[in-house]
């Protein structure tokens, strides 16, 4: 449903994205993750039409996204990582506005996503909060019932309650065979609700997997307190093992599965006074891609 073929699309600064390669199929949910500066807004400007690559294709729904992207963009569902409305406008006058220019006829779901999210769209959208905006960016996004959704950062702003009405509205979309692209930096929102994951660096993709696979790959954390640090720092290392952080009176360190056996038979050649498990989270996976300095 969303194809990108070879797209490289540069900066004058030389930034930008270079030759990526990835599809979303239908009914797919693909996480696309990397911190500011990576490439993600980018890829979304080029796959909404918004910029023209130097190189490469995209398409959506098998319309190419830079020759018809008025035809893609009447009919997708896009949420802007930096939302900009008119501010004279209510919410309500916006929501109005948009209902019209897609040619809608039913505002049933346009309420019922009202209603999930607990907005009150009357009053000038410029006195609105973050948070409000953020809610009337999601409801213009999914009340058309589109397709394919392109969300930049979608539950920024958010609080936690409505960030998992948003993992909520993800899920049913899904269900409903929907094709979704999502830029987050909410790891547990990306566990919850993709199937893939997508991880740029410096404008190219270091990795693609399935969550599941991701989430296999995960290390168990070992936090140790012994009762001589420098020693047990040192056994540890001497057996193959990174210790990753020595906080205080503390070592901390992960190992992978086949060598847990291993791990603690090392750990029980000194005394133990404190012993806590931890499991890497996805945040932890992503950042070893971009060769996080381990103290």
């Amino acid at each position: 449903m969303i194809d990108v073929k070879k797209l490289t699309l540069k900066y004058p600064s030389g930034k930008g994205v270079f030759e990526l390669d990835f599809s979303v199929k239908k009914g797919e949910v693909m996480g696309y993750l990397g911190p500011n500066g990576a490439g993600k807004t980018t890829t979304i400007r080029a796959l909404l039409g918004f910029m023209q690559p130097n190189s490469g294709t995209c398409s959506i729904g098998g319309i190419d996204c830079t020759n018809r992207a008025p035809e893609i963009q009447k009919t997708l569902g896009y949420i802007p990582g930096e939302i900009a409305f008119l501010d004279d406008m209510n919410g309500d006058e916006f929501l109005k506005f948009m209902h019209d220019m897609r040619g809608m006829k039913d505002t049933s779901r346009q309420k019922q996503l009202i209603e999930m999210f607990e907005l009150d769209p009357k009053g000038k959208i410029k006195k609105f909060s973050k948070g409000m905006k953020q809610k009337l960016g999601i409801i213009t996004a999914f009340m058309h019932d589109p397709d394919v959704l392109i969300l930049d950062e979608p539950t920024s702003g958010l609080d936690p309650l409505m960030q998992n009405r948003f993992v909520e509205l993800i899920l049913n979309e899904k269900a409903k065979g929907k094709t979704i692209l999502m830029s987050s930096h909410i790891f547990e929102e990306v566990e919850k609700t993709c199937d893939n994951v997508l991880i740029i660096k410096d404008g190219r993709i270091v990795k693609q997997s399935d969550v599941q696979t991701l989430k296999n790959s995960q290390r168990k954390g070992f936090i140790i307190r012994p009762d001589n640090v420098a020693s047990a720092s040192q056994l540890l290392k001497s057996a193959g093992f990174d210790v990753y952080t020595t906080t205080g009176d503390s070592v901390e360190v992960f190992v992978t599965g086949e060598n847990v056996d291993r791990f603690i038979k090392t750990a029980a050649q000194f005394t133990v006074l404190n012993f806590d498990v931890k499991t890497q989270s996805l945040e932890d996976i992503f950042m070893h891609f971009y060769g996080r300095e381990e103290k």
